[in-house]
């Protein structure tokens, strides 16, 4: 696979699945380990002094392809979620495989493919993340990266004990990229953390490592070789994701006029969805009950206050609220009550009826308040 292929699989892999986000909101830690499959890497050799030293050992093939066995792979992360379900983090990572076979490098004797060594891969990571929010319990999310990653060719050789070959070993640092495919099941016991499923694709640009060129007898003094290798990667994991600041969900509360009260109410609470400004059935009816009530009791002016809670800007959510408010105000108006007793005012998240951390989605602070004075 080259540079461009690789490019090309990562951008398919970021393509949304779906639509909408479950938001994460400030810090948040992450880990995850697995399986890595890395893909079958063709080996040349780069430099004049390394094909000067196949020459002299009698192998004629300057190529080889190395294949490995599944290996495993480590993930750690810290990042910050912006509220809107983008997500943006920095990664650690490690991954390695043995060899399975190395191919080509083949002298006049004819040596056969070997098995030795290993490769390891270890290196950072910035990514760029999205969540989705499908209403359903688990929350899928795709991402991007970039980065830069070492890979590390220990003791691979490509013959056979007292046969002409290639012996790999060192290592080298890369421009490195990849692609996240996964979801999160939110763990209702623990606020804030959740089970994560991933696929990652993690390629590099090509890596060069030391080589020399091997006899039965040692060394050939001809030079040493320069082996470029590939480096694409294959990654399935599962982990944990922990977000701080998550309070527990909160108990539903139902605001109702008790049947047999005395006197109507005088305080009327009418709760709007989340980042929502249109009113719901129930909210008719409560205000259907307000505006039936400011006629029953002598009323000077109706105070109609919009408030938000703290899930997004404070500018924003003064707007909110101000929208609320007037939509209350215009059901009033729309069932008889007069516009002039009517006084809107808009508190943004300055009052709420239950404090909580920014970012928080709180229920009960989205409402508007209806006062018949």
């Amino acid at each position: 696979m080259n540079l461009k292929t690789a490019l090309l699989a990562a951008t398919v892999l970021s393509l949304p699945l779906a639509a909408q986000a479950q938001p994460v909101s400030g810090v948040y830690i992450g880990g995850g380990a697995g399986v890595n499959f890395l893909q079958d890497s063709d080996l040349s050799v780069a430099n004049a002094a390394g094909r000067t030293a196949l020459t002299n050992a009698g192998i004629g093939t300057r190529t080889g392809t190395a294949s490995f066995e599944t290996g495993y792979v480590g993930v750690l992360s810290i990042g910050y979620g912006f509220g809107n379900g983008v997500r943006a983090e920095l990664e650690g990572n490690f991954r390695s495989n043995k060899i399975d076979s190395i191919s080509g490098f083949r002298g006049a004797t004819g040596n056969r493919a070997v098995s030795g060594g290993f490769t390891q891969s270890y290196g950072v990571m910035a990514n760029a993340l999205y969540d989705f929010d499908l209403g359903l319990p688990v929350v899928p999310y795709v991402g991007l990266g970039a980065g830069y990653v070492i890979q590390n060719w220990d003791n691979v050789r490509s013959s056979a004990p007292g046969v002409n070959g290639v012996r790999i070993d060192g290592d080298d640092g890369r421009f490195a990229y990849q692609a996240i495919v996964g979801a999160a099941l939110p763990i209702e016991a623990v606020p804030g953390l959740s089970l994560t499923a991933e696929y990652r694709f993690l390629g590099t640009l090509s890596p060069e490592v030391d080589g020399r060129v091997t006899t039965p007898t040692g060394v050939v003094t001809a030079g040493r070789a320069k082996i470029e290798t590939e480096n694409f990667n294959h990654s399935l994991l599962v982990g944990l994701r922990y977000a701080f600041g998550v309070a527990p969900a909160p108990v539903p509360v139902v605001v109702t006029t008790p049947p047999a009260a005395p006197a109507p109410a005088r305080t009327y609470l009418v709760f709007f969805d989340w980042d929502r400004a249109d009113l719901t059935d129930r909210a008719r009816q409560i205000i259907g009950e307000a505006a039936t009530n400011s006629r029953r009791v002598q009323v000077t002016r109706i105070e109609v206050s919009g408030h938000a809670d703290r899930s997004g800007t404070p500018q924003y959510n003064q707007r909110l609220s101000l929208r609320r408010a007037e939509t209350v105000a215009a059901e009033l108006t729309r069932l008889g009550v007069a516009r002039e007793q009517i006084v809107v005012q808009a508190f943004g998240e300055s009052r709420p009826l239950v404090p909580t951390a920014d970012g928080v989605r709180e229920p009960q602070n989205r409402r508007v308040e209806i006062v018949l004075r």
